[in-house]
């Protein structure tokens, strides 16, 4: 068709005999079009390997933030920093220093690839000498001559153009050394004075992402654009970065040969070849409103130091992570500060009752709970156990617990050998003082072993079980005194009597070496339900070698399940109990926790508190 060139040349015989050979010396006529659609070509392919490059980076950025998204805790997310942060840079370990400049905490210090030991060997070069250590005590990195690069008496003859030597106390010498070298290449391209445009604020646009050009921001004319190297490597524009990189321009320090470099301390040296590693990159972890909380180190085995690229990833990713750390930084925090103030209103430790050996596990929410026990001493010798919850989670009913154990530890002293007593003067209390709140509690008064301190004397009369004649007279055959009374034959002893009440709590568990068996308690409300509360006691006796398991509900709804196969599977581990660890109450909660909870107590994602408190009458 006339006016459009065919897209395929002319077959050969076709072309010969139209057309005459040209001389040998005559250089070939190139068609302008020709030459402007191999052009067009050119740029198309360097358009769609920026864009493939463009996507790829995306997609493993967009990877790795979803895999920090789905930590729920601080330390979880720290070691996915690591990981993360290894996978970009190429290296193989690393450690994250978490030192908040607020002095709030928590200080920790957490390895990838590295033990205990290994951390400790490199806490042991002197901190200047550290990279990280620089960073969090915002020191300046010295340069191969030792000067501070970012001291107040930096002098650099090179640094010629005004606004370079206004921003040069505060770059890395590697960065300063990349912006001079870009300021020559324009210098060198430059067209008629002019160089080529770039952005107002000197941000990067999107599809500088993978290697520092535009996409499709490429001169017409084929020069270079300013950050681009015309070797062909990526560039990502001058340290005052407005992508997101955080690494970029922001006191990442590099030591790409630790053995060779000078000036370095001679125990960095000897710790580094100990550990196996020749270089490091460490990056400043920073976020709002903390500021700066932490360092990321990452090691190589031989001498290396991270790309361009690799360093404008890092920088993107952290954009990203350290504000997430941030947050749940600050989730710790409270956290800790719920947990803190639960334990100060709970038991510091069990007390040491004659008779009585005593073992308590306790795991609380994420944002703190209202589940509490308590141990304590009575007058003449009894021991008194409970255990109870708060509605409701967070400090409030934090708080509300703790004013709720006080009060039963009042009553219990004055009038604890009536359970149903106790419960009731607590429950007159929260409905008076704290109407819009209820709660369950289970109270157990036991009374002193016979014959021991405070406790009831056997019987000596005639017919009694001490007198002449009884079973635990003193000559019986088989008879041998004890501390606490007189053992008959079998070992049988004058049982201890326990009472108990509940109120809406779940019922307790008797556990020896015949039995198996929950207590019946009869069915009530919960505190503060009913306008006057009141429920029957249950007295038992336990034989010596029985442990009584008083727990909360949380305990049985962390297995997730239906309340009636809970209480089943809960009988079932209790049943299960070794006979080797049935006396010893510390090994029979651990038992009972690792069947029910395989995960252990303290579960991040569950609302639910739990309390387990065993008492093995000897």
């Amino acid at each position: 068709m006339a006016g459009i060139e065919p897209a395929l040349p002319a077959p050969t015989h076709t072309a010969e005999s139209a057309t005459a050979p040209a001389p040998a010396d005559t250089p070939p006529e190139v068609h302008p079009e020709a030459h402007s659609q191999a052009h067009s070509a050119t740029c198309s392919e360097a358009v769609q390997d920026r864009l493939a490059g463009w996507i790829s980076d995306l997609t493993t950025l967009h990877d790795l933030t979803e895999r920090l998204a789905r930590a729920q805790t601080l330390e979880a997310a720290l070691r996915e920093l690591l990981r993360a942060g290894a996978s970009l840079v190429g290296a193989r370990r690393g450690l994250v220093v978490l030192e908040p400049r607020d002095g709030r905490g928590p200080d920790t210090t957490i390895g990838l690839g590295l033990g205990q030991a290994d951390i400790g060997h490199i806490e042991t070069v002197p901190r200047r000498a550290l990279s990280f250590g620089r960073i969090l005590d915002g020191l300046p990195e010295p340069d191969v001559r030792g000067r501070d690069t970012r001291g107040p008496d930096v002098r650099d003859p090179d640094m010629r153009d005004p606004d370079v030597r206004e921003r040069a106390p505060h770059d890395h010498p590697r960065e300063r050394r990349d912006r001079l070298e870009r300021r020559d290449r324009l210098e060198a391209h430059q067209d008629g004075g002019q160089a080529p445009p770039t952005p107002a604020d000197g941000s990067l646009s999107a599809g500088s992402l993978s290697d520092g050009v535009p996409l499709g921001g490429a001169p017409s004319d084929g020069s270079p654009s300013e950050g681009a190297p015309s070797n062909g490597s990526p560039s990502y524009g001058a340290p005052s970065d407005a992508s997101g990189c955080v690494a970029c321009g922001r006191g990442d320090i590099t030591r790409p040969d630790i053995p060779g470099e000078p000036g370095l301390d001679p125990r960095l040296r000897e710790v580094a070849a100990r550990l196996g590693y020749a270089a490091s990159y460490a990056v400043p972890l920073d976020a709002d409103p903390v500021g700066r909380f932490g360092a990321a180190v990452w090691l190589y085995d031989e001498p290396a130091e991270p790309t361009e690229r690799q360093r404008h990833l890092v920088g993107l990713y952290l954009g990203y992570a350290t504000a997430h750390l941030a947050r749940l930084l600050e989730l710790h925090r409270q956290r800790q500060t719920a947990t803190t103030l639960r334990e100060e209103l709970l038991p510091s430790r069990l007390p040491r009752v004659p008779g009585v050996r005593l073992a308590v596990r306790h795991g609380s929410g994420p944002l703190g709970g209202g589940d509490w026990y308590d141990a304590l001493p009575l007058p003449d010798g009894a021991l008194g156990l409970a255990v109870g919850s708060v509605t409701g989670s967070g400090p409030g009913a934090v708080a509300a617990m703790g004013r709720l154990r006080a009060s039963l530890r009042a009553y219990a002293v004055m009038e604890g050998e009536d359970p149903v007593a106790v419960l009731s003067d607590l429950e007159l209390l929260l409905r008076l003082t704290e109407p819009a709140r209820s709660a369950t509690a289970l109270f157990a008064f036991a009374e002193a072993p016979p014959g021991g301190p405070g406790g009831p004397i056997p019987s000596g009369g005639p017919g009694g079980p001490g007198g002449p004649g009884g079973p635990y007279a003193p000559g019986t055959p088989g008879s041998v005194p004890g501390a606490y009374g007189t053992y008959g034959p079998g070992g049988a002893t004058t049982a201890r009597r326990i009472v108990l009440a509940g109120a809406g709590h779940c019922p307790p568990l008797i556990i020896g070496d015949r039995r198996t068996e929950y207590v019946e308690t009869s069915l009530s409300a919960p505190l503060g339900m009913l306008a006057c509360w009141e429920a029957p006691s249950v007295e038992l006796a336990p034989a010596p070698g029985e442990t009584l398991l008083l727990y909360s509900d949380g305990l049985l709804r962390r297995t997730g399940e239906p309340m009636d196969r809970a209480f089943a599977r809960l009988h079932a581990a209790a049943a299960g109990v070794p006979r080797a660890v049935r006396h010893d109450p510390d090994a029979l909660v651990d038992h009972v926790l690792r069947t029910l909870l395989p995960d252990g107590i303290d579960d991040p994602e569950s609302p639910e508190d739990v309390v387990l408190l065993a008492a093995y009458f000897e």
